[in-house]
């Protein structure tokens, strides 16, 4: 089964804040003339900002003299790599075969319901991103879903969505 990579759209808010890409500078300089740099300029960029903004994009090649097409050819055939900001948590729901017939299906869609997104899109509270993945390796706890490093398995849709507000309501109490 093949999931497909969806790039959510691009949904200016008044709240998004500009990107310094001054901050790359470090970056830069460390691959400056290495070849075979694109790869961790692109995930140190990643890395700094959560996603790889489009003026990232053109700083590096004005920088490195790497074509903005290239880049893109790259950012986009690797999965990790990410064009748009994501939530604090990262939701990934395994649609492996395992979990696909344990009823993944519920999961994703109950966990659309509560948090008002489509798979791949993050909520505009900036908490939560959903994604659908192939697999998480985890089949004997079919079916499963992982939030940051914590994997939870055996679940409902009923199940999931209790997860996913207890984190609300501990993130809420940390406020």
């Amino acid at each position: 089964m093949r999931i497909q990579r969806l790039q959510p759209e691009s949904k200016p808010t008044a709240k998004e804040e500009p990107i310094n890409v001054n901050l790359l500078e470090p970056l830069l300089d460390k691959y400056k003339g290495k070849k075979g740099s694109l790869i961790p300029l692109l995930q140190g960029t990643q890395e700094m900002f959560g996603y790889i903004p489009r003026e990232a994009f053109d700083k590096i090649s004005k920088v490195s003299g790497i074509s903005l097409s290239d880049m893109y050819g790259v950012a986009t055939f690797y999965a990790q790599f990410r064009l748009a900001p994501v939530g604090k948590y990262i939701i990934k729901v395994c649609h492996g075969t395992a979990c696909h017939v344990q009823n993944a299906d519920a999961i994703s869609d109950a966990i659309k319901e509560a948090l008002n997104v489509k798979d791949g899109e993050t909520t505009e509270d900036k908490m939560f991103t959903l994604e659908s993945v192939a697999c998480l390796g985890c089949c004997s706890l079919a079916p499963v879903m992982m939030i940051g490093d914590e994997a939870y398995g055996k679940l409902t849709g009923n199940s999931a969505v209790k997860i996913i507000k207890d984190i609300k309501i501990k993130e809420s109490q940390s406020n």
